[in-house]
Parts: structure tokens; C-alpha cells; sequence
């Protein structure tokens, strides 16, 4: 009898023991049934998201025609504002957003070759991403970027002796400006403002009219020309102008010079450009926004793209690109992106970027 309640105790001893394990595995199963359940739900929900997303109409045009916008140039006044129904083709400031089957193209190249337009185009590739798409960027430019017009490449690199020979086309030329490698990713895409600020000073205001700057890891697949040209050129990001404002990714903190209760759009800071004049009062207030956040202990939540989307909510641009002109494929198809000018190159950050 004795031997039996030992037993017994024992077994009742061990019992939570048994238990406690069995759900332990149960949980494990669980979570193994449930990774490979819920990567299938978000493969499914993520594409069906962005199409969702896609119907949510845009504002209207409110103007019957070009001839009453505020001109950015005259052959502005063709532009035909009723050939989009499906999209926004003008800002509430008058200005266009430029649509695939908005314009002649033929027209624009002709009025900027007139009156002797050439264009720098900047772009930084530092670090690893000198070699995954500085090349790449630049052939693809060659063959889509503002062809027929004058071309100078500015490249910003860490790396000067790393920058590929690409073959240019006649009345294009490249330069490469040497800048410091920043310990932070972040540093680099916010420190790009003083560096494009600078060379505008020291060299483009000398040789060329326009000014567009790039993010390095984008390919151009279609045309990209002077239908682009403007005085202040902002870009439409790809994945907020069907959005509502509400959800815009403005930056909240009152404490930084980028704060933004609201907005107009949301602008990407892969794109943007206009007169040499209107970029280097752009870049000269970022870079001065930026200043101020740092000895304020402040980062802004979208680093330089915070900045600039503040700059032209307060100074409006006269031209806005529709995402035609910068588009990620992994969103999707939509109906209203007929072509695509400009495209995401794929990504992988963790390899990519210093810290």
C-alpha cells in the first residue's frame, strides 16, 4: 500500500509536468500551422489591397481646358485636361499633373530645343549602390531621359574610380563630384540636399536651365522628356495618390522643422526638379530645415522626403508628374498607369545600406 500511494504522488506530480508539455507542443504546432496559413492570407490580401486601394477615385479637374492653367510655359495651354476622366489633371493652384495622353510630346520637344533648354540630372551612388545600379540607371537614362536636349549627368559618389564608362549619346556629358560616405543610410539621403545646393552654385547654374535629381535605384522604361520641365516639378508617390489625405505619411512631431498637420499630396523625393534657380531654393531650405532638427536632437520621419514635402506644401510647384513617372510593380496593375516612364529597381536594403 505503501509502495502504491508513492506511486501514486508521483504520477500526480508528474501529471502537470505531462500537461505543461503537451500544450507546449500544441502551441509549437500551432504556430508552424499557422506561419505558412498566414503568408498564404497576406499573398492573397496584399495584391487585392493595392487593387482596392486603386478604386478609390482621385480628385477632379475643375478646369475646362490648359488655356486656364497658370502657365508654365505656353505650350502648357494644349494640354487637354478632359482627355483623363479617370485622374486628377490639375492641382487646385492651377497647375497640371501630367498624364500619359494629356500632351504632344512632339510639341514639347520642339518649344525646349527652341529656346535652348539642357538639363542636369543628379544622382548620388554611394557605397553599394554605386555598383547594383548606378550603370543600369545611367544606360537606361540614355536611352529614355530628356532625348534630344543637352544632358550633363552630375554623379555623387564615395568612390570616383568605381563609376562605370557608359557610352553618351552627342550633347550629353558626365561629371562625377566626390562626397563623403556617411556612417548612416539616413545621413546620406538627407546630406544630399547641401551636395546638389552646392554644385548648382559652383557649376550647373553655369551650363544648363533645368534641374532633375534622381534616386540612384530606379530604371527608366519609357519616355521621361521635356513634357516634365518646369518651373518647380513635384512628383506624385505611387503608393498615397489614390489615398486619402488623412493617410499620408506626413511628419506629426511638432517638434521638427518638417511638421505637417496637412498637406495637398503626398510628393516622393525620388523625383523632383525645375530651374536651377527653384531646386537650389529647395535644396538650400531643406538642408536648412535639416540643420536646425539636428541641433534640436529631431529626425524627421521620412528624412529629406519629410523636408521636401513640407517645402512645396508651402511653396507650390507649377508642375506635378503623375506616378507614371516613378511606379513600384509590386503594387499592382491600375488601369490609369498606361505607361511606365520610370521604375523601382528591385530592393534589398539589408545588403545595401551601411547601417
Amino acid at each position: 500500500m505503501h509502495g502504491t500511494r508513492v506511486q501514486s504522488a508521483e504520477v500526480k506530480h508528474l501529471l502537470p509536468l505531462r500537461m505543461g508539455f503537451v500544450q507546449k507542443i500544441k502551441s509549437v504546432l500551432k504556430c508552424v500551422l499557422f506561419v505558412p496559413v498566414a503568408l498564404c492570407v497576406l499573398y492573397f490580401i496584399s495584391p487585392s489591397f493595392h487593387l482596392l486601394i486603386g478604386l478609390i477615385p482621385m480628385d477632379k479637374c475643375s478646369l475646362e481646358s490648359g488655356e486656364m492653367l497658370i502657365l508654365d510655359n505656353r505650350v502648357d495651354a494644349s494640354l487637354d485636361l478632359k482627355s483623363r476622366p479617370d485622374v486628377q489633371t490639375c492641382t487646385f493652384w492651377r497647375a497640371p499633373i501630367i498624364w500619359e495622353g494629356m500632351f504632344d510630346p512632339d510639341h514639347y520637344d520642339q518649344m525646349h530645343k527652341k529656346e535652348g533648354s539642357s538639363v542636369a540630372l543628379t544622382v548620388f551612388a554611394v557605397g553599394r549602390y554605386l555598383d547594383a545600379y548606378l550603370k543600369t540607371f545611367l544606360n537606361s537614362s540614355e536611352k529614355h531621359f530628356m532625348l534630344g536636349l543637352p544632358v550633363t549627368y552630375y554623379v555623387f559618389t564615395d568612390a570616383p574610380e568605381r563609376v562605370p564608362d557608359i557610352r553618351l549619346a552627342p550633347q550629353r556629358s558626365l561629371k562625377v563630384i566626390r562626397v563623403e560616405r556617411h556612417s548612416r543610410w539616413q545621413d546620406i539621403s538627407m546630406m544630399r540636399m547641401k551636395a546638389i545646393s552646392d554644385v548648382i552654385e559652383s557649376d550647373i547654374r553655369h551650363c544648363c536651365t533645368h534641374v532633375f535629381c534622381f534616386d540612384v535605384d530606379q530604371v527608366f522604361r519609357g519616355r521621361f522628356g521635356s513634357e516634365a520641365l518646369g518651373e518647380s516639378v513635384a512628383l506624385l508617390h505611387a503608393y498615397y495618390y489614390h489615398l486619402p489625405r488623412k493617410l499620408y505619411t506626413y511628419d506629426h512631431n511638432h517638434k521638427s522643422k518638417a511638421y505637417m498637420g496637412t498637406g495637398d499630396f503626398y510628393y516622393h523625393a525620388a523625383v523632383f526638379g525645375g530651374s536651377w534657380k527653384s531646386v537650389k531654393a529647395l535644396t538650400d531650405a531643406c538642408y536648412q530645415s535639416i540643420l536646425e532638427d539636428k541641433r534640436n536632437n529631431v529626425e524627421a520621419l521620412w528624412h529629406d522626403e519629410s523636408h521636401l514635402n513640407k517645402y512645396l506644401w508651402l511653396h507650390k510647384p507649377s508642375r506635378v508628374l503623375s506616378p507614371e513617372y516613378c511606379w513600384d510593380t509590386s503594387i499592382g496593375h491600375r488601369w490609369d498607369i498606361r505607361i511606365i516612364r520610370l521604375q523601382w529597381a528591385p530592393k534589398n536594403y539589408n545588403k545595401l545600406r551601411i547601417s
